[in-house]
């Protein structure tokens, strides 16, 4: 089959017959492709904002991103081998080759070196960590708080089908200003994000209206009184 080629929001796509499904075909098609994520993207990265992408998948998102700030300014990270090529074929042709592209699935901490199980569903969105299936490769597992001690994004974007409750242990040590994720309540109970929603509230961040909708979960950070986000030190 013929890799199916489409352009949605000014974003050039190329994803070979081996990664596309009707579903996913349909989406990119109609431009309903993680279209909320998308709008929640474009609306936190600015110019100058470092950007950490947990579950980048085939780049649409991240190259968004880099029509914000600068490629060199973002690193994304995706554990589906089988996507990278295309992640960062998305990238070069959308002028973002300059982004950071790191394989691997997330976790709050990780030795060098180790591995985890990555089960490979048949819709590539829904492949995780931790699950039950055919289909599983071996993938390096990324240590969370290391990304941030590393990277010190102002943003995080996360869509990491679930696992990103696990990463709200403690604290995260970076100048975040805007954090987006999409909720995943079939993987984890009320109790899971309530425990998120605490988390961000213990680090000064709240609820972020203008991007959240339906599953997608926007927080940015509160400002003291008389200091805005331009005089913030990273």
């Amino acid at each position: 089959m013929n890799p199916l080629e489409v352009e949605i929001n000014g974003v050039s796509l190329r994803l070979p017959a081996e990664v596309t499904t009707p579903l996913l075909t349909r989406k990119l098609r109609e431009g309903s492709y993680e279209a909320d994520e998308a709008r929640a993207a474009e609306g936190c990265v600015r110019a100058g904002f470092r950007v950490l992408e947990l579950g980048a998948g085939i780049g649409y998102v991240t190259a968004l991103c880099a029509k914000h700030t600068e490629p060199e300014n973002i690193l994304a990270v995706e554990a589906n081998p089988a996507l990278i090529p295309v992640l960062e074929d998305t990238l070069a042709r959308n002028g973002a080759a300059g982004a950071t592209v790191l394989h691997g699935a997330v976790v709050p901490r990780a030795a060098e070196g180790e591995m985890g199980t990555f089960h490979l569903a048949d819709q590539f969105p829904a492949s995780r960590l931790a699950a039950r299936g055919a289909r599983h490769v071996e993938v390096p597992l990324v240590g969370f708080h290391d990304l941030l001690r590393a990277h010190r994004p102002h943003v995080v974007l996360m869509d990491i089908e679930g696992a990103e409750a696990q990463l709200f242990d403690r604290p995260w040590k970076c100048p975040l200003r805007f954090c987006v994720m999409e909720l995943h309540p079939r993987r984890y109970p009320p109790r899971a994000i309530k425990r998120i929603v605490d988390a961000m509230s213990a680090m000064s961040m709240t609820y972020d209206p203008a991007v959240s909708r339906g599953k997608v979960l926007g927080f940015r950070r509160v400002w003291a009184e008389g200091r805005g986000a331009e005089t913030d030190e990273d």
